[in-house]
């Protein structure tokens, strides 16, 4: 395992700042924190059926955070995403599904999310020695000029019949198309509930209005408000991006433009600069992290990878969040190296040092 001081050499010059912080606007005692009984003290007293209990007691009892309330997922959904050429062209071998889902179980991860095809297609040898998470609906990038939007590749159904224990979709809030999205999404996850599947939400924001001075997709209200809707639907799990800044509202709101809703609290009592606090404002938006928040491990960089994802998942862990799901960080490389990548951030969350803001 990391040790702490391995971890504060990874987080560099940040290393006080995420470390020793502690959080003075929104109180850890107000959350709802992952534990090992998270099922029974969160899930069970919700309108969750007993088969969903179930499937979320795979999920969080598998892997090297089995036990632990956290989560370690393996996403590889990017072959559709971000077009499998792009994705793959750097180690070939995951173009082969069975390798994908062999990086999870190497990598000690609780579950592997991916699409319909990858899990289908290697679903007999593998479905009880991993939960699988299908991916149901996806973007493309073959329309031209590529389009922001989210369709369905496949049934609630398949996915059952596949082994899977959850389903995940993404929601574009802010497009043109999320109002679409956001009842296709809604009367899929009701269908998997009444299958006895669990449910993750990838809470995304698309519209070329957020990018202003700064790229306000990553804002923390928003992303916030995005958490919000999700839980809204009856999303068990929230999958979301690190939010990097803030004020999405207030830059949108100018001139004679009228956004959204705001109350400048958000900014001066519920959020500050710290990225703890950031993150934690998500946190809230998640019912106080009732229905857990899993923040994205982004983009593989190369060589700053290893300390990125473990800065993600300190500034996660301390925030009140559930885990991390990190994909093109541990499989745009070879094997050996992305099993030791994902070890690292769970290692965070196995490190009883690091604790909550």
């Amino acid at each position: 395992m990391l040790s702490l001081e391995k971890i504060s050499e990874l987080l560099g010059k940040e290393s006080d700042t995420l470390l020793q912080h502690q959080s003075k606007t929104i109180s850890k005692d107000l959350l709802h924190l992952p534990g090992p009984d998270t099922v029974n003290k969160i899930y069970l007293p919700s309108s969750r059926n007993p088969q969903v209990l179930r499937s979320l007691g795979q999920l969080f009892n598998h892997g090297r955070l089995s036990g632990t309330g956290y989560m370690s997922i393996l996403p590889v959904d990017q072959g559709v995403e971000h077009s499998a050429g792009a994705s793959f062209a750097k180690y070939p071998a995951y173009f082969d599904p069975e390798n994908i889902v062999k990086l999870a179980i190497e990598g000690g991860c609780n579950a592997v999310a991916s699409t319909f095809g990858v899990l289908s297609a290697v679903s007999r040898h593998y479905a009880h020695r991993i939960p699988f998470i299908v991916k149901i609906n996806h973007n493309e990038l073959l329309t031209y000029p590529n389009r922001a939007d989210q369709v369905m590749y496949g049934t609630v159904e398949e996915a059952w019949n596949l082994g899977a224990v959850a389903v995940g979709a993404t929601i574009y809030f802010g497009s043109e198309q999320s109002d679409r999205q956001l009842v296709e999404v809604s009367q899929a996850f009701e269908r998997a509930h009444e299958l006895g599947m669990a449910t993750i939400l990838w809470c995304y924001l698309r519209n070329d209005a957020f990018k202003k001075d700064v790229d306000y997709h990553l804002s923390a209200d928003l992303t916030g408000q995005a958490n919000h809707l999700g839980v809204t639907i009856q999303a068990d799990i929230i999958k979301q991006k690190l939010p990097t800044v803030n004020g999405g509202y207030k830059a949108l709101n100018t001139g004679s433009s009228s956004y959204g809703k705001l109350d400048t609290r958000i900014y001066t009592e519920l959020t500050s600069d710290n990225p703890i606090d950031l993150c934690r404002y998500q946190v809230a938006n998640c019912y106080m992290g009732r229905m857990g928040l899993i923040n994205s491990g982004g983009a593989s960089e190369g060589a700053a990878d290893l300390a990125e994802a473990v800065r993600t998942a300190v500034i996660n862990k301390r925030a009140g969040g559930m885990g991390l799901i990190s994909g093109r960080k541990a499989f745009q490389r070879p094997m050996a190296e992305g099993a030791a990548l994902l070890n690292a951030i769970q290692d965070v969350y196995l490190n009883e040092q690091i604790t909550i803001a």
